[in-house]
């Protein structure tokens, strides 16, 4: 409190009150002071308005500022016209005054006055434990209020983590998301995540091997030279259960706010080990549609002088089966059939229609395999009668060995790539048809080109090109780019280049890849 909060609080008291310092200062007075007496003002000293003897008032001074409660006093000061006021009085030391020096608050009483000091003292007091108990108040709602705002942040980085968790479907995404955001939630210098990778994805076959999910971020407990040791220190070690099942653990280390509170450590446990667990099911049913898929597509016969590989890989979002599908086709000594594409759709009715074209082809190639508009028709034929709403985009291609002659026709389907032993690439970008399936009738178009020596052909599937907002032509662009990089390469290495030729990428569909190359040169 200053000395013009003090005067306006002492202004409607009808007694004299005024604020002074250790040596008689007057710091501030309320109006009845001055009415008393004119010199009772801010700036005076009391021991000038002092009659008898100032040894009284020093002694008064010296009691009233080393108490807490109001001690009774007399004073007889000097009014203007030099006459003699006598006073009652009660001091007490100012607790709530701010200053440099200590104060002391002075209620006067004239003598001649009614005697209302009492009653006024007890205001005064009552006015001063209200003002101790306003600022203890005050105290309170600033602490109350930090609190609040560190609960709110608090509140703020574990709807950071749910968010990340829950937007994380592989045991990688989620490693990713623990490493990230785990310690700033737990407000620790970092986390270690640990995890037994047979409990999570369960081995489909015995002796199946696990290290591509070893080699993630985090430390796989099954593996005995992965082991975790007992964290160091004053580490904070909790483990990661759901379902009953313990999938692994969790430790923090603390950073400089110590230990984070075990309920606050708890809560974000059964975060992350609620989202390890959708993983676990989520790796296991996505290896699962794999091993179907590629149980479903066909092994391509030896044909003599050509090499022939093919790659095939799910969706990053997916868990279904698809309709992707390749073949290849000993036609005779002098042609060579080729197939890819992909039925619409994913799940087990696309991938049972699937295997169904791919059986239907090889009876319609060993009858027409040499007139490519003849195979795409008889195809859309079967799918429309067979298959009614299906639809699928498809490729044909019939190589004739001596002349090196390509008759291709794409059925909506990416244009296939051909690639010079130097890295120099093209599409066939031919004649387009539409789809087999849905319009009967359909003619289909083929396209022509001759394959110079050494040439490859790349025939794929539309997801290894597309890309969520992105052009199809960028995507077309990075594999002629690819293709340059895949100089001197066996086709098995190449296919395996062009199926990864984006690492960590979002590949939204399957991709299916067949690459060929004929009479390659010794």
């Amino acid at each position: 409190m200053n000395p013009g909060l003090f005067e306006a609080i002492t202004r409607p008291l009808p007694h004299p009150v005024i604020l002074c310092a250790g040596n008689g200062t007057i710091l501030a007075a309320n109006p009845a002071a001055a009415t008393s007496i004119p010199q009772l003002c801010a700036g005076v000293s009391l021991y000038a308005l002092v009659q008898d003897d100032a040894t009284v008032l020093r002694t008064h001074m010296g009691n009233w500022l080393r108490s807490g409660s109001p001690l009774p006093g007399a004073l007889v000061l000097k009014d203007g016209d030099g006459s003699r006021v006598r006073f009652r009085c009660h001091g007490v030391r100012a607790t709530w005054w701010q200053g440099p020096d200590a104060a002391v608050q002075l209620n006067l009483q004239r003598l001649d006055h009614a005697d209302r000091f009492v009653v006024l003292s007890r205001q005064v007091s009552a006015l001063n434990r209200e003002i101790a108990i306003r600022r203890t108040a005050e105290a309170q709602r600033e602490e109350l209020l930090l609190a609040e705002q560190a609960a709110r942040a608090r509140l703020q980085r574990l709807y950071e983590l749910t968010a990340a968790l829950a937007s994380s479907a592989t045991l990688a995404q989620v490693a990713e998301a623990v490493a990230t955001t785990a310690a700033r939630v737990l407000e620790a210098a970092g986390v270690t995540l640990e995890l037994h990778s047979k409990r999570l994805v369960p081995t489909l076959e015995p002796g199946e091997d696990l290290l591509l999910l070893a080699e993630t971020a985090w430390t796989d407990l099954d593996r005995p030279w992965d082991a975790a040791q007992p964290a160091p220190g004053a580490a904070v070690r909790i483990a990661l259960e759901a379902d009953g099942v313990v999938l692994g653990s969790l430790t923090v280390h603390p950073g400089a706010a110590g230990a984070p509170e075990s309920e606050h450590l708890t809560a974000v446990a059964q975060q992350i080990a609620q989202a390890v667990r959708r993983a676990g099911l989520y790796e296991h049913e996505h290896r699962v549609a794999e091993r179907l898929q590629l149980s479903l597509l066909p092994q391509l016969p030896d044909v003599p002088g050509l090499e022939a590989a093919t790659c095939y890989a799910p969706g990053s979002d997916m868990i279904m089966v698809g309709g992707d599908w390749y073949d290849l086709y000993n036609l005779d000594e002098e042609h060579i059939g080729l197939s890819i594409g992909d039925v619409a759709g994913h799940g087990l009715p696309q991938a049972a229609v699937m295997a169904q074209v791919i059986a239907a082809l090889r009876g319609i190639v060993l009858r027409c395999g040499t007139r490519p508009e003849a195979v795409l028709s008889e195809l859309n034929e079967y799918l429309h009668l067979y298959h009614r709403g299906q639809m699928a985009t498809a490729a044909y291609l019939l190589y004739h060995r001596p002349t090196r002659a390509l008759t291709y026709i794409k059925a909506g389907h990416p244009p296939p790539l051909v690639i010079r032993p130097d890295g120099v690439s093209r599409y066939l970008d031919g004649p387009v048809s539409p789809p087999v399936g849905p319009v009967p009738g359909a003619r289909y178009r083929q396209g022509r080109t001759t394959l110079a020596e050494g040439e490859a052909v790349l025939l794929y599937t539309d997801g290894l090109i597309e890309r969520r907002r992105e052009p199809l032509d960028t995507g077309l662009d990075r594999l002629t780019e690819t293709a340059r990089r895949g100089v001197g390469m066996n086709v098995h290495d190449l296919c395996r280049l062009f199926l990864n030729h984006q690492p960590g990428a979002d590949y939204p569909d399957d991709r299916a890849l067949l690459l060929i190359r004929p009479d390659r040169p010794a």
